[in-house]
């Protein structure tokens, strides 16, 4: 079976643009990884409709992606904090090779908007593929092979 003969049903691509692939639930992950947490700072930041935003972050909380933990302002009636889980810190590389795309070809003229680092050392951080059999070697698409794998489904006409 090669990949044009597989049912794309189940593709895990698929499946994870079903759960976070649409724009505003990006964007959310982004803010939540660069520290916003409440839902007035996420609409302020954002500047999408309250019914978009809490459509999305109603998603997310129900995909797993996000957690609401209540917290209640004195004289203020209960609100939530949206925090990442670990299924949505997962979630980080996708995001920053996104970001890393963008910056190559569609950036900004002055360089990068997030300069991203790696605390200890102050380098740049990067997203790269690796084999994982030979250690350090970074991959380019056109090295690598693929194959239908064990949950692929055969199309049926």
């Amino acid at each position: 079976m090669n990949w044009l003969e597989t049912d794309t049903e189940n593709c895990p691509v698929r499946r994870a643009l079903d759960l976070v692939g649409e724009k505003w639930s990006l964007l959310i992950l982004r803010d939540a990884f660069n520290g916003v947490r409440r839902y007035d700072e996420f609409r302020r930041h954002l500047g999408l409709s309250e019914a978009v935003l809490a459509d999305r972050l109603r998603k997310l909380v129900s995909a797993g992606v996000l957690r609401a933990e209540p917290y209640r302002e004195p004289g203020s009636r209960t609100r939530y904090e949206y925090r990442l889980t670990p299924k949505g810190v997962d979630l980080w590389p996708v995001l920053l090779a996104l970001k890393q795309w963008g910056d190559t070809h569609a950036g900004e003229p002055e360089g990068p908007v997030l300069d991203i680092r790696h605390t200890d050392c102050g380098a740049p951080v990067r997203v790269v593929v690796q084999c994982e059999d030979e250690e350090r070697a970074t991959l380019s698409a056109r090295e690598v092979t693929v194959r239908p794998g064990p949950g692929a489904r055969p199309i049926h006409p």
